[in-house]
Parts: C-alpha cells; structure tokens; sequence
C-alpha cells in the first residue's frame, strides 16, 4: 500500500515533513493496530501509538512487553519517527495527556486512528455493572474525549484531516463490547458532521472476525466456512483499507460505517 498517501506520501519523500498518525490499541505483534501502523509508516507517514499492558494481562493471550520496542525497530527500518506511550484510557484525562505527548515528541496530528478497546465476554444476566462502565468509558467515552482533543487541535489542511475507528456488530452473548462498540460508531459518524468544517472525513470500520490469536479451532473453521470468500479475515485486510482511507485517494469516503468482512452474512 505504499503508494495510497498519494500527495501525503509524496510530501513526506525527499526529506520533505511526513504527516503524523496517532493510533491507539497496538500493543501486540498480531493485532490489527500494529498491522495498521506498519500499513500508514509505509505510506509515507510518522506514527504515534498507544498501548496498555494491564489490559493485555488480563486477556488469554497475555502482554506482550517487548511488543512496543519491536514495533518502533520496523518502523525506523521504513523511515518513519516514532512514539509508543502507554495510556489507560479508562481515565478520562488520558486522551489529553496523549495528544501532548505526541504533539511535544513529534508534531501535529493529522489522523486518528482508534483500535483500543475493553472486550471481555458476557451477556445480560452475567454482566456486572463494573464491567459494564469500564467497557464504556474504554470504548465510548475515550473515544469521545480522542475525537474531541483531535477537533479542537487540528492544524492540518482541510481535506487531509482523518478519524477512523474500529468497531464490532457483535451483541448477544458479547453485551457490554457490542453495545459500547455501538456508542463509539456514533459518536465517530457524528464527527463526520461536527468537524467538517475542518476539512476532516471520519469513519466507522467494522472488519469482522480477524485471525490476531483468539479463535479456537473450531471457531476458525466455522468463520471460514461462512465467509464467501472461504478464509479468516486477516489484520492486513483491516490496515489495507484505513491506509486508503487515510490517503488522498480516500477522501471522498466519509461518515460510513464500512464491512471489510469478506461478506461475512
């Protein structure tokens, strides 16, 4: 996709400034944000990520500490600077405190890309209310409180501005994810609207069920069996669309709620 930033990419060729992403979410080497990350340095951009080890404790695939370092490596390989930070975006001052880290450390940002998330299965019976307030102010709020430090800093020409968040249909048996997931995609649609006057598009991505380590077997033969195209969704599928989303190329894609699931009914 190295040819999807168009002028974007060009502007960051022959020593000229490369434009800078925030991404958050990508603290382990199979996941879609590192995909995602890897996907815009490519492109021609700078890439300042996020990450929170706590949470990766928690979940069957555990942290991966050396992850961040690793990720930084290939991306000085590609030519792009780099900033990894870790933040809990369960307090409502770390959206602000990230954007004056990359903004010291690397300059003004021109997309957002928001992978982070609070995902633990349960469903109305067995849901705590615990639970169900940190998956929302993980994923709903967070994400509020991202979109709204991005609008009031914005410093980009209009029409290269960019918001993208990932998001999930999952409901029954999935209750606090798929329902904060579902506040997260109208609060990013709504930034279609609101922030237009800065020349800004925002997306919602759903990319359906993504191979990053958690499936069992039998849930990767069934998912395979029921995608018309016959496999998994892999994290590249995902980066390869928001690297197009973020380029110029891009930029008639706005206020959408977009299935990357190879058709997955």
């Amino acid at each position: 996709m190295s040819d999807g930033a168009g002028a974007m990419s060009e502007q960051a060729g022959g020593g000229a400034e490369r434009p800078l992403a925030l991404v958050t979410g990508a603290g382990r080497r199979e996941g879609i944000a590192t995909a995602i990350v890897l996907g815009l340095a490519e492109a021609g951009w700078d890439v300042a990520f996020s990450h929170w080890p706590p949470y990766d404790r928690r979940m069957s695939w555990g942290a991966q500490p050396e992850a961040a370092g690793q990720l930084r490596e290939r991306l000085g390989a590609l030519g792009a600077r780099s900033m990894a930070v870790e933040a809990d975006l369960s307090d409502p001052a770390a959206p602000a405190a990230l954007f004056d880290t990359a903004e010291k450390e690397l300059g003004n940002v021109t997309a957002l890309v928001l992978c982070h998330c609070e995902s633990v299965d349960s469903g109305l019976l067995n849901t705590s209310v615990e639970s169900f307030d940190l998956h929302f102010a993980v994923n709903a709020r967070a994400t509020w409180l991202l979109i709204k430090e991005y609008g009031l800093r914005f410093r980009g020409t209009p029409g290269t501005g960019r918001i993208i968040s990932l998001t999930s249909d999952h409901t029954a048996g999935n209750l606090p994810y798929g329902a904060s997931k579902g506040a997260m995609d109208r609060i990013t649609l709504a930034a279609a609207h609101e922030l237009a006057h800065l020349g800004v598009t925002a997306n919602a991505v759903n990319p359906g069920p993504t191979d990053t380590g958690w499936m069992t077997e039998r849930q990767k033969a069934d998912l395979s069996r029921a995608t018309p195209l016959g496999r998994l969704g892999m994290p590249q599928d995902c980066a390869n669309l928001v690297t197009f989303l973020c380029s110029d190329q891009g930029g008639w894609v706005n206020g959408q709620l977009l299935h990357s699931n190879g058709g997955l009914g």
